[in-house]
């Protein structure tokens, strides 16, 4: 499973692409505004920070719109992934931009009839949402397990990319119902190495060694 990291602080990426446990980024513009600079300065300097995909969003809503500003986008970096929504102008936008080249990330995907339709329409990932679905009282893992058996059955190669992504549990999950990649804040990637027996293991090593007059 890959992990992309689901956020636009440059200090943080930089940390976790050091680690090499990082597969590529996911940015919205939401996140993008925090760090109070221009959009394009700031995904360019992710793109130079990450081999793999940066995924940076239009914000427009209708096709001419999400070609433009998509056109634009794909010009930052290699690396750049044009986030769409996925509604009929995004569907449509992304089989545009993939017959181009371009790598095309469809977000805010809910069901897999809507996953179905960006892979026929090329996406390279699709962004199905865990955690809102959680928020209604849905299952997310239902879904991402429904889509990729949706893909398998049709041997389409669009990625599977779960979002929404909120605990380590959620990381579990997604791995266990297939999907290709996970992408999720920093807090919850770091969150994967904890563990309270490990921590009491190294505590105990760390004792006996001490007592035992160890020393490296």
């Amino acid at each position: 499973m890959k992990f992309f990291v689901d956020t636009a602080n440059i200090d943080d990426i930089a940390e976790l692409a050091a680690t090499g446990l990082i597969d590529g980024v996911t940015t919205n513009p939401s996140l993008v505004a925090k760090s109070g600079r221009p959009f394009k300065d700031v995904i360019k300097e992710i793109c130079a920070l990450v081999e793999g995909p940066v995924s940076a969003e239009v914000v427009a809503t209708d096709y001419d719109g999400m070609i433009k500003e998509g056109r634009k986008l794909a010009k930052i970096a290699e690396n750049v992934t044009v986030k769409l929504p996925l509604t009929w102008d995004g569907l449509k936008a992304c089989k545009t931009l993939t017959g181009e080249g371009t790598m095309v990330n469809v977000t805010l995907c809910f069901s897999a009839n809507q996953a179905l339709l960006a892979a026929k329409a090329g996406a390279t990932f699709i962004s199905p949402f865990i955690g809102r679905l959680d928020d209604i009282n849905l299952d997310g893992m239902e879904l991402i397990s429904d889509i990729r058996q949706i893909y398998d059955n049709y041997l389409f190669d669009t990625e599977i990319l779960a979002a929404s992504i909120r605990t380590a549990n959620h990381v579990k999950e997604s791995a266990l119902a297939g999907a290709d990649v996970a992408t999720m804040p920093p807090n919850v990637i770091k969150s994967l190495a904890n563990h309270p027996l490990t921590d009491k293991g190294l505590e105990t090593f760390l004792a006996d060694a001490k007592k035992a007059g160890i020393k490296v």
